[in-house]
């Protein structure tokens, strides 16, 4: 969530940064990308990148996907999954495979320097980082 500033006192936004970057550093529980920072976990999609609301160790249901499912243009996930690699439930790899993505689980460190990549040549990618 960002913080912002209104008639009303503080008002609560839905964190999102309208375009694609790399990411810069990773660690202490959040990202640095684009000369910013950010707390918790990330989905960094085609149409930008957004804060997730999983943290380590929680669950990785189909529900914690649906934006990732409801947006188009990608045709590769990487997964990071925290400190450690785990696996994506049957249920999530079925529907992202409905959809033509395919899906690669890894520690968040891995993902990021994977995802890093794959943007720089311009791929069809996108990650869901769970910070560490």
């Amino acid at each position: 969530m960002a913080f912002g500033f209104g008639d009303k006192g503080i008002v609560i936004r839905e964190a999102h940064f309208p375009g694609r970057a790399p990411i810069d550093a990773y660690g202490n529980g959040g990202f640095r990308f684009a000369d910013m920072s950010h707390r918790g976990s990330l989905l960094l999609l085609p149409s930008g990148v957004y804060g997730w609301d999983v943290n380590d160790g929680d669950d990785l249901t189909l529900a914690v996907f649906e934006r990732v499912l409801a947006e188009t243009g990608i045709e590769f996930l990487l997964l990071g999954t925290g400190k450690q690699m785990r696996l994506v439930d049957p249920d999530v790899r079925a529907a992202l495979k409905q959809r033509g993505i395919a899906t690669d689980p890894m520690g968040t460190g891995a993902a990021v320097r994977t995802y890093n990549i794959m943007l720089a040549e311009q791929r069809p990618v996108a990650a869901a980082l769970i910070a560490v």
